[in-house]
């Protein structure tokens, strides 16, 4: 029962639960500690989940935190909160808090802790089963410079902690699970005339999450984490003294190698051990005990991110299948004021996560409030309805209205 309910914990993760019936087709990336997936904040997630090259803004550190250094104010924090997928549920969410500090006009430090409740659990549906409150987190910190006027770089460690074990009596099988990892991101942020406008145009990368594997059984099997590569661009177009529009566009890749399918462990049999393909086909103990062994679970971290690249069953149509993509359009009036739209696609053999997003945003001197939502552009999806909400404060903001800002706001 423990090993049941921690696979189909695992599924609601995955978010892709309720995918459609696509016979023989349906293969998407597994991978351990899900929540880190899960977009935190409302800007972002009013635009389709784009952010690799958006305008800088508290929130970097998920998306790019190469992008800090060309931040306006000296320092910020942000508190976001997401309850997510009340489609299937009323009591999972993410809260998730993340701050900034420039340490001059070149450099950057930045943090964020995140929290991704699974809410109160049951060991069993009967009357009187035991429950618990499976949870998960991450806490990380970066460091960015500028290296030109135009280009930064940045580097980011985090520590992740999964634990979806049962801790009633007889729950040994299952143990809580961490994991260390880092990224590298890069980021450009340039300027080119459009209509007489000087427009702003960017550019970034962050591959996010390269570290150590998961394991629930002291090492009998371990998961991937999320590893991931985000490449995207934006340009900021402004139309006058008050109004721009900003076009934003991510593709998006799991750097984890695919899962060997049965039909795979059937090939490898008949290749190895001879026989008729029937032979295998119900061999599931033998397929699962492929896996532990040559076919997936022993492959290292490093090793995963090259295999990711050619390991799809069905060649490179299904690599290209991997990669999700997103669009975003932002209108800021008078930079206070913000409207949003996006979409986002992940392959029906993926997941099948299709969705747009509308989302709005008010800014002052102190603080600035954003919301976002998801409208499924799937059937039963169970992201649909999803709301995230965005509170951030500016340091700069706060020392000015105190009346002891002596640092100075940079200037576009």
């Amino acid at each position: 029962m423990k090993k049941t309910l921690f696979i189909l914990t695992l599924l609601v993760l995955a978010l892709s639960a309720k995918a459609q019936d696509v016979k023989n087709q349906l293969n998407p990336v597994y991978h351990g500690a899900n929540s880190l997936a899960i977009a935190p904040d409302a800007r972002a997630g009013g635009l389709g989940d784009v952010g690799a090259a958006t305008d800088p803004d508290v929130n970097s550190q998920y998306w790019n935190p190469a992008k800090y250094p060309f931040c306006i104010s000296r320092s910020g924090v942000s508190l976001n909160y997401t309850p997510w997928l009340r489609k299937l549920v009323d009591d999972i969410d993410l809260a998730n808090i993340t701050g900034y500090y420039r340490l001059g006009d070149y450099d950057a430090l930045s943090g964020s802790l995140r929290y991704f409740s699974l809410g109160e659990v049951y060991e069993s549906m009967d009357a009187d089963a035991q429950s618990f409150r499976p949870y998960e987190m991450a806490v990380d910190v970066a460091y960015s410079r500028m290296l030109s006027e135009t280009f930064s770089a940045g580097v980011a460690l985090r520590y992740i902690y999964s634990d979806l074990a049962f801790k009633g009596e007889g729950s040994d099988e299952l143990k809580p699970a961490s994991a260390f990892a880092a990224d590298i991101a890069l980021y450009h942020n340039g300027y080119l005339n459009l209509g007489g406008h000087e427009s702003q145009l960017g550019w970034g990368l962050n591959i996010s999450n390269i570290g150590s594997k998961l394991s629930y059984d002291e090492g009998n099997t371990s998961e991937f984490i999320p590893t991931n590569m985000r490449l995207g661009t934006s340009l900021l177009i402004p139309f006058d003294e008050y109004n721009t529009l900003t076009i934003a566009a991510d593709a998006n890749k799991l750097l984890v190698p695919t899962r060997p399918t049965m039909d795979q462990y059937v090939k490898h049999m008949v290749d190895t051990e001879g026989g008729e393909a029937k032979d295998y086909e119900n061999d599931y103990g033998g397929y699962r005990t492929w896996l532990e062994g040559e076919g997936y679970y022993n492959v290292s971290p490093i090793s995963g991110i090259f295999k990711s690249f050619h390991d799809a069953p069905n060649g490179f149509k299904e690599e290209l299948q991997e990669i999700q993509w997103s669009v975003g359009l932002e209108y800021a009036y008078n930079n206070q004021f913000f409207l949003r739209a996006g979409y986002h696609y992940e392959h029906p053999n993926k997941g099948n996560r299709k969705y747009y997003t509308v989302g709005a945003g008010f800014k002052m001197n102190v603080f600035s409030l954003d919301a976002g939502y998801v409208i499924s552009a799937a059937p039963s999806n169970p992201l649909d309805q999803t709301i995230r909400f965005s509170l951030a404060f500016d340091m700069d903001g706060i020392s000015d209205l105190l009346g002891k800002n002596r640092s100075g706001r940079r200037r576009r």
